[in-house]
């Protein structure tokens, strides 16, 4: 197997040509002659460069609107000819087929035509046929040909073959590995669009977002996605594993309310959250919620931040704060801390399917899109719910929806009081509850209680009586509601009913 390969001939056929004149102006430098075609072929005669056009190679000019251009054995003969092997090279010979030492092609921007709303045949012809081909065939032949499939890699082949004047047998795998990975992802977008998003699992993501480490700092992190197009940064440190995990849960909960809400989480949960007529109140009520906990916490709101709300969030030590924009004047106040993280939420759509590593494999779930308003809820007590009961009821149900199981939420006015979280007894979440609320000063006589999953026993509602609980929601199902509905009844406690669990594992 050759180590180092001197380049001969090179193929050259990009879309993109940003930072692609070091590259050409060094190979011809090294005597390197070089194939290309159309837009590409002119740039490179625009640097001062000899080179050769494929279709005098082929001997037939680029078809069908450029949808045939270098689909031809004299080229793929050149990439895939096997030079240790005689019989390949006597065929080289006798056709008139160069040796390709190195290629460098890209693919047409089918991903960012998509994105770009572009209609059905304007997509369709962003499906590269040639490239892909020429990218495949290169990356195969690693042992004799240098694949360079894009722009975002120039930069490092140019400093091989400035240092080296060829290629080692090393950098030819790694670039090839690099190729698979780009044609794979490529080919599951293309997948995608035309399944409408109703995939099964491809983990094909291009982007490495290398993380300070993981879940503890002697673990290892890597997001494979691409945070640009959730976020953008306007202040702070990189963002680590946690943090990652901390934002999907506070964008996920943000995303179920419509009136002004701020939210403050901690380890995936809500430890704070309120609705209001605006924002500054919203937060202060938030913050109420779990002062203790709202330390180092990720704050999100789903309205512009104004400098007055701004100037209440500066007095707390937090890690993120992400909303959809911000006042010029709240920015300035809120980048005075300078590790402070500052996001400013992109309109993007989170996928519909969620995925989790077990065993040795993979779990594939539709996400829990289902959102219990008050309008879908059933009294089943003879007592039935106030206005101000089912507004409460549906806010309760939204936080508890979003929080890890077995879990109890208390909310009044539309704040979050107290939850019980993680809990392995209904029980004992509702009772964590209940000493957080009281701990922090609640009053919870006229408050609301959800459970994310249904109350075998009586017991729930009766601790939940005890401390002066009017309204319950929670989906039913249980061989015995009736003895929590029985209850409920006998002490003129509202219940109703979704008929939909909301387990968080």
């Amino acid at each position: 197997m050759n180590k180092h390969i001197l380049p001969k001939n090179a193929l050259i056929s990009v879309f993109y040509k940003d930072g692609l004149a070091p590259i050409v102006e060094q190979l011809n430098r090294l005597g390197v002659k070089i194939y290309s075609t159309g837009g590409t072929q002119i740039f490179i005669e625009e640097l001062g460069v000899n080179v050769q056009r494929v279709e005098d190679l082929t001997s037939y000019p680029s078809i069908l609107g450029g949808r045939v251009k270098t689909l031809h054995p004299k080229v793929f003969g050149g990439i895939l000819s096997r030079r240790d092997l005689e019989s390949d090279n006597n065929q080289l010979v006798k056709y008139d087929i160069p040796e390709f030492d190195i290629v460098i092609v890209d693919l047409y921007p089918f991903e960012e035509t998509v994105k770009s709303n572009a209609n059905e045949q304007s997509i369709i012809e962003k499906i590269d046929i040639g490239g892909i081909s020429l990218i495949r065939a290169a990356a195969k032949n690693f042992k004799d040909v240098m694949v360079i499939s894009s722009r975002s890699d120039y930069k490092e082949f140019y400093d091989i073959i400035k240092e080296k004047d060829g290629t080692e047998i090393e950098d030819r795998k790694r670039f090839a590995i690099k190729a698979f990975n780009i044609s794979s992802h490529y080919d599951s977008t293309i997948f995608s669009y035309f399944d409408d998003g109703n995939t099964a699992f491809k983990f094909s993501m291009p982007n490495a977002n290398i993380l300070r480490y993981g879940e503890n700092p002697h673990q290892k992190g890597i997001f494979y996605g691409d945070l640009e197009g959730f976020f953008e940064q306007l202040n702070g440190k990189a963002l680590s594993y946690n943090n990652l995990l901390d934002l999907d849960a506070a964008l996920h909960l943000i995303s179920e309310f419509e009136d002004t809400t701020f939210a403050i989480l901690k380890h995936n949960n809500a430890c704070g959250i309120a609705s209001r007529n605006n924002l500054k109140d919203a937060y202060k009520a938030a913050l109420a919620g779990d002062p203790i906990s709202a330390f180092g916490g990720i704050l999100v709101c789903n309205v512009e931040i104004d400098e007055q709300t701004a100037q209440e969030i500066n007095n707390l030590f937090c890690e993120i704060i992400i909303a959809p924009s911000y006042q010029k004047e709240a920015l300035e106040i809120l980048k005075s801390k300078k590790n402070r993280i500052i996001l400013v939420q992109k309109e993007s759509k989170l996928p519909n399917k969620q995925f989790r590593t077990i065993l040795n494999g993979v779990l594939e779930q539709d996400k829990d899109l289902a959102i219990d308003l008050a309008e879908g809820m059933k009294t089943v007590t003879k007592e039935e719910p106030s206005t101000q009961h089912l507004t409460d009821l549906e806010f309760a149900s939204k936080v508890c929806k979003n929080t890890k199981s077995n879990a109890i939420v208390l909310v009044k006015n539309k704040q979050l009081l107290a939850s019980g979280v993680g809990q392995t007894s209904r029980v004992d979440a509702l009772n964590q509850a209940i000493e957080k609320a009281k701990h922090f000063g609640f009053d919870l006589k006229g408050s609301v209680m959800a459970s994310d999953a249904f109350f075998p026993f009586a017991d729930c509602v009766k601790i939940a009586h005890q401390s002066g609980i009017k309204a319950v929601v929670q989906p039913g199902g249980s061989i015995k509601d009736n003895l929590s509905i029985d209850y409920c009844n006998e002490n003129k406690i509202v219940m109703v009913m979704t008929g939909t669990r909301h387990f968080k594992h």
